[in-house]
């Protein structure tokens, strides 16, 4: 069904919108782009360093058909980054629809003890204010009727050691969210969180040993871990016509785990 859009005539619930997506080159982020694309919409995605994946993203774009995606370089360790790709993708996409906060630094499992005051700007420079720049865009510019959808973690209700980092930037983002909605609720502007719980990413398998996974998989009620597709298909519901009634929340797309 996923791939019926043209072949069947069904009209693309994104066509023609604008969107930007940050940190879109690999997980839930790369599935996201595809998405949005295949749903119709131009997407302009970040990525940090990798240029061979990003052109993988487009390049599968385009194979799909639908929608286009385009990859533009941002580093959010440096929030000024974050400015310059909202900018840049508005000469691209001339004007914004949708946005999806996606991009986190790699999560370091350190103890709060043991945090250097470096890692704490650096990772919050890429997990929270990167996100407050690209909300105030999002404020000033977005074309009314658009939605905000940013990705957090269900760690941030189910906190662990050494993650001090991590859900400190993530519990920015939610409430940056929660204050915009608010905000921009009278421009018919959505916003709202979805909050993965463990994901079969990269990242989730670099940071968790084949046994923690076991048990995270028994744990579940639906008895596996999420794909990366099945958070872009929550994203695309809150980002199409059918979320618009659906402002403020936090969505835990979990599988029912946490």
């Amino acid at each position: 069904m996923r791939t019926c859009w043209h072949a069947c005539g069904v009209a693309q619930p994104l066509n023609g919108k604008a969107a930007v997506v940050t940190g879109g080159s690999r997980g839930i982020g790369r599935a996201i782009v595809e998405r949005l694309a295949r749903d119709g919409a131009q997407v302009v995605f970040s990525y940090a360093k990798n240029q061979a994946r990003a052109a993988e993203v487009e390049a599968a774009v385009a194979a799909a058909g639908g929608g286009t995606a385009r990859g533009v370089r941002a580093d959010f360790t440096e929030p000024a980054q974050a400015e310059a790709l909202m900018e840049r993708a508005a000469e691209l996409l001339g004007g914004l629809d949708v946005l999806v906060n996606n991009a986190v630094r790699d999560i370091s499992l350190t103890p709060l003890a043991d945090t250097p005051d470096e890692l704490w700007e650096e990772t919050m420079a890429a997990n929270a204010t990167s996100v407050f720049v690209t909300l105030r865009y999002a404020a000033r510019h977005m074309r009314d009727n658009g939605r905000i959808v940013n990705i957090s973690t269900l760690n941030t209700s189910r906190p662990g050691p050494g993650l001090g980092l991590y859900v400190a930037g993530k519990g920015a983002l939610e409430q940056l969210t929660a204050v915009a909605a608010v905000e921009l609720g009278p421009r018919g502007i959505t916003a709202n969180v979805v909050s993965p719980g463990a994901t079969d990413t990269e990242l989730f398998r670099t940071h968790n040993p084949p046994e923690a996974v076991a048990q995270v998989e028994r744990l579940t009620p639906l008895g596996r871990l999420g794909e990366p597709a099945d958070i872009a298909d929550v994203v695309a519901f809150l980002a199409g016509p059918d979320g618009r009634w659906l402002t403020g929340q936090n969505l835990h797309a979990t599988g029912g785990f946490g």
